[in-house]
């Protein structure tokens, strides 16, 4: 029975790097994998997947608007699909993720999702709000706050390294942008001391 899977966390926590090693899994024992990317994360380069560590993949992108289902049916129609891997996954609409849970319970592909939970204000993500309500299995991915606790919030920075509590929900960025927190911290604003 294929499945759609939720993988999420904080920021600087590896999910690119464990979805990246997850397909080349599939790919190493001769499956095809469809990796997806949100169009408007283009920090790697436009249709690319990159960890922090070097690792990195080709993608197909996916719009807001685009029918997420649709598209992996057609190419599971030209090549048998085993696995889809979807990055950024934060970034899918409501409507994508049904949309990717018909990919898993019609055409039997597993779908393997990754990406944030919460924004800078602690706000779920319509992405992730969808993927936490219908998702087959949910897995936090872990990384740690600057004091050693298990950090489950982010932060977005200025240009001077202050915390931002206001501000449109998405801004693409990385570590110079945005840090992981334990709630605590974050609730406080207390960046590392």
């Amino acid at each position: 029975m294929s499945k759609l899977y939720f993988n999420y966390s904080s920021m600087n926590a590896g999910k690119s790097t464990l979805l990246l090693q997850a397909a080349y899994n599939y790919e190493e024992r001769g499956m095809n994998t469809l990796l997806l990317i949100a169009a408007i994360d283009n920090r790697a380069g436009k249709g690319r997947i990159a960890s922090r560590i070097g690792l990195g993949a080709d993608a197909d992108i996916f719009e807001t608007n685009d029918d997420v289902f649709k598209h992996i049916h057609n190419v599971h129609e030209t090549k048998t699909v085993h696995a889809v891997f979807v990055d950024e996954a934060q970034f899918l609409t409501e409507d994508q993720v049904w949309q990717l849970a018909r990919v898993a319970d019609e055409l039997k592909i597993p779908v393997l999702c990754f990406g944030l939970r919460t924004d800078f204000q602690g706000k779920l993500f319509p992405g992730s709000q969808a993927l936490l309500a219908i998702a087959d299995n949910l897995k936090e991915i872990k990384t740690i706050c600057w004091c050693g606790r298990k950090a489950t919030m982010v932060a977005r920075l200025d240009a001077d390294g202050n915390i931002l509590e206001e501000g449109d929900q998405v801004v693409i960025g990385g570590e110079d942008t945005y840090v992981s927190l334990c709630r605590n911290h974050w609730r406080k604003r207390t960046l590392a001391e």
